[in-house]
């Protein structure tokens, strides 16, 4: 922690919390989330008291958006019509393999996760996942179907996904560049 110093522009959120809290979101805003009568004086403290934390996290974001941009909305509709030609195939493959059939496919926006698996089975994929190579697009494809059979993360459900993809964990890695 940094003595306290100059306090950058941050967004002010208060509410029934009893601490205080920072968030650098992905847009790179800085949001600090107080409790309800908290004075003023005191969260410029505390966030003047992180500046350098702050700044470490405005410039990780900066490095995630500068390495993936917010596609244009051209780049945007034709990810969206490539999701729904592609991801329902290759669902059906995968899932034949593993003897698994989803309740549905749903494309959407999601900005957070590249795919999730519903309670009743229903798989969503964001169309964010198009920008991804080949292989990772399955491993996803693959990820989500086994959630149909374990809908949790453990050893059963990396055994799942293994049978079909001994390679998972190359693919999972393709995600985070």
């Amino acid at each position: 922690m940094s003595a306290p110093g100059k306090v950058p522009a941050y967004e002010l959120i208060r509410s029934n919390r009893r601490t205080l809290a920072l968030e650098v979101t992905p847009d790179c805003r800085v949001l600090v989330r107080a409790p309800m009568r908290l004075a003023k004086y005191r969260i410029d403290r505390f966030v003047a008291e992180h500046t350098e934390w702050i700044a470490t996290h405005l410039a990780r974001q900066q490095e995630r958006r500068d390495r993936r941009p917010e596609p244009t909305e051209a780049e945007r509709q034709a990810y969206i019509q490539r999701a729904m030609e592609e991801l329902p195939p290759k669902v059906a493959h995968y899932g034949a393999l593993m003897g698994l059939v989803p309740t549905g496919i749903t494309i959407t926006g999601a900005e957070k996760r590249f795919g999730s698996c519903s309670p009743k089975n229903r798989i969503c994929f964001s169309w964010r996942l198009m920008q991804y190579p080949e292989e990772a697009i399955d491993y996803v494809v693959v990820h989500e179907l086994a959630h149909i059979r374990h809908k949790n993360h453990g050893p059963d459900f990396y055994a799942c996904v293994a049978q079909v993809m001994p390679d998972w964990k190359e693919r999972r890695e393709l995600l985070k560049k």
